[in-house]
């Protein structure tokens, strides 16, 4: 029998990656909605202490990222992103259950995350442990001006 074998991988990634990084969020993001990082954000988040990259690829073609910080026993993801066509594939709960778990060997005791209200994302993070904690009232504005409620929410790692 035979078939086609993919092949799933995680990695840690930095500064080489933005390139592919910045792609993934032009091609994962809603403009309308101004989510997406520049590469110079993305470039100087990298450049802090306690921040990491985690990088998934398919059959060595990058697919996705996560890009979180770790502040004292504190861990934020603060970007997540999946290309379309990897979507609903289980490549965005890896990538968030290795974020989890290199901010639990961090020493963090919690991790938040901020999502725009409406996105479907959030039912990942729900599945995943995280519960809404909080709300940022217009915190996205989009490319036409209009603001965007954004969600908080938090998960315990201990």
């Amino acid at each position: 029998m035979s078939g086609v074998l993919h092949q799933r991988e995680l990695r840690e990634g930095g500064v080489h990656d933005l390139p592919q990084i910045v792609q993934i969020m032009q091609d994962a993001f809603e403009p309308r909605f101004g989510e997406a990082w520049t590469s110079a954000q993305c470039m100087g988040m990298l450049s802090l202490p306690g921040v990491w990259m985690v990088i998934a690829s398919l059959d060595g073609k990058d697919i996705g990222f996560a890009l979180t910080r770790l502040v004292a026993d504190e861990a934020e993801l603060l970007l997540l992103a999946t290309r379309p066509g990897a979507r609903r594939r289980g490549v965005g709960g890896a990538l968030l259950r290795a974020v989890i778990e290199e901010a639990r060997a961090r020493g963090a005791a919690q991790i938040f995350l901020e999502v725009r209200a409406g996105n479907s994302a959030a039912k990942l993070y729900n599945r995943e442990g995280f519960a809404k904690v909080g709300e940022r009232t217009n915190y996205y504005r989009g490319k036409s001006g209009q603001l965007f409620d954004a969600h908080t929410y938090a998960r315990k790692l201990n």
